[in-house]
């Protein structure tokens, strides 16, 4: 089985479970009558990734080359010519943005990963990188903090 099929099989698994998870929530006894319960949307998002990974399990196959190999297969022994650098890259980069979203704050952290990010990826016009990561990050911050209320830590621990 192709590498993509395989991908969509642990796709599909992670989707029931999370969907089983999402149904069996327990609710409280005023959220029983409203119309948009806590579990609606991860119930919605659950059945989607159960038709999406369907979908890539029960396609056809794509044909293959000259050589007999189809678009888009994993060959392990071409995994030098493969970006594994810059995957791991972002990893880091994840990882590295989680450990500091605390101390340095959302909007200091958040713009640092996106443009560390996109240095990573090979994008090198940093001033236009850096005005895009702070409209965004900005944008999201007041869209989070002041439309849905919920406290985000703008600045570093000793800036607030």
């Amino acid at each position: 089985m192709a590498l993509d099929k395989w991908i969509a099989v642990i796709f599909l698994a992670v989707a029931l479970v999370y969907g089983y998870s999402a149904y069996t929530y327990p609710l409280l006894p005023f959220e029983l009558n409203m119309t948009f319960l806590p579990n609606t949307m991860p119930m919605a998002l659950s059945g989607l990734g159960i038709l999406l990974s369907l979908i890539i399990i029960l396609a056809p196959r794509k044909p293959a080359d000259v050589d007999g190999v189809a678009l888009g297969d994993f060959d392990i022994s071409k995994l030098r010519e493969y970006k594994t650098g810059q995957a791991l890259g972002l990893i880091a980069a994840m990882v590295i943005y989680a450990l500091a979203l605390r101390p340095i704050g959302f909007l200091v952290a958040t713009t640092l990963f996106l443009v560390g990010t996109g240095w990573i990826l090979g994008e090198r016009k940093l001033l236009l990188m850096t005005v895009c990561a702070l409209v965004g990050t900005g944008s999201i911050w007041f869209l989070v903090q002041e439309a849905l209320g919920i406290f985000l830590r703008p600045l570093p621990w000793f800036m607030s």
